[in-house]
């Protein structure tokens, strides 16, 4: 069988929700990263890959398939062995019309806007692992990609439409995005969610014999539903709405559920160590600077996470530091 190529970004709420379940499938898959600091997304060469400029995008031998529902489902069609695990159950078991429904309520939440708003409005947040400075870099990155866009289109009269489309959605979703009415609109309507994820997660509980394995979100099996549960809970931790709406005694079989996916060996191996940083929103510049100047022959990529590394060892290094230089010449000063 054709190998399995994926297109993805690590940050990428949509490319997590598909390698989750590439894990949880335990398909073996060839990943490659598109750079979005590094607008990878824009090029010409990914543009004609994806109309839609988007991540993540499956190639499989002839097929190439866009946007993580129709990838995810690709796979449940496509590995049906018996030794790769179902994450979705059998059309007419009682189980399949659960998981269809709490898969499409969480894959209807607007995660974007979560994310986006929450790095221009922090005031909504309570303990975010967002930088605070993410908020003025985002502002300037959006500003930067649209004019971006327009140039590309230019420059490729084939994929003009597809770059006039795209520079469009992006003012369109800066409006929303940017809207304190909206984000708490959206905000409301994520509590009505969960409220309806911690009964169902009760239901769960009290149907389970004492001394048995604790459920998921729809059963005794690991399911969609728990990927796009899982991936949610992650964003929401690092966006900051955790303590907004679990924990505390608010949604404890919640707060239980993320803790069990936490230690979850396929999410760890995906998503274990995903949110140190959100690097498309805090060193665009960097990237960018490192992107004109990167030696084709090493590899953009691989050039730009040693620099981004090295400043970032450098700026914590001189931080430690600082205050010991400061008193050190302090102390010479009151010798002279």
């Amino acid at each position: 069988m054709a190998p399995l190529v994926l297109y993805h970004w690590t940050q990428s709420f949509s490319s997590q929700k598909v390698r989750l379940a590439i894990a949880e499938k335990a398909l073996k898959c060839e990943e490659h990263d598109v750079n979005l600091p590094l607008s990878e997304h824009n090029e010409p060469w990914f543009m004609r890959l994806n109309s839609s400029g988007e991540v993540p995008v499956l190639i499989h031998g002839e097929n190439i398939i866009c946007e993580a529902t129709q990838i995810i489902d690709y796979l449940e069609a496509t590995f049906v062995d018996e030794e790769v695990p179902r994450l979705m159950p059998e059309e007419g078991s009682m189980y399949y019309p659960r998981v269809q429904h709490y898969r499409e309520l969480l894959d209807s939440l607007p995660m974007d806007a979560y994310t986006h708003g929450c790095i221009l409005h922090p005031e909504l947040t309570v303990d975010s692992m967002i930088p605070a400075y993410a908020t003025s870099r985002i502002r300037s990155q959006i500003s930067n990609t649209e004019s971006e866009l327009k140039k590309l289109a230019e420059e490729n009269p084939d994929l003009q439409d597809a770059y006039i489309a795209k520079q469009k959605r992006l003012k369109s979703k800066l409006l929303d995005h940017d809207n304190i009415k909206y984000l708490k609109k959206i905000l409301d309507e994520l509590e009505k969610v969960l409220d309806q994820v911690e009964t169902e997660l009760q239901r769960r509980n009290e149907e389970t014999p004492e001394g048995e394995n604790q459920p998921w979100l729809c059963g005794d099996f690991f399911s969609l539903a728990d990927v796009s549960l899982a991936v949610t809970l992650h964003r929401l931790k690092f966006l900051g709405l955790a303590r907004r709406n679990w924990g505390n005694g608010k949604r404890p079989n919640l707060e239980a559920y993320y803790e069990r996916v936490l230690k979850r060996k396929a999410f760890y191996q995906v998503l274990g160590h995903v949110n140190n940083i959100l690097i498309s929103a805090v060193l665009p510049t960097a990237f960018r600077v490192a992107k004109k100047r990167a030696p084709r022959v090493l590899g953009t990529t691989l050039l730009v996470s040693v620099l981004a590394g090295l400043g970032y060892l450098a700026f914590m290094c001189l931080r430690k530091r600082l205050p010991n230089m400061m008193l050190l010449i302090r102390t010479r000063q009151n010798y002279l």
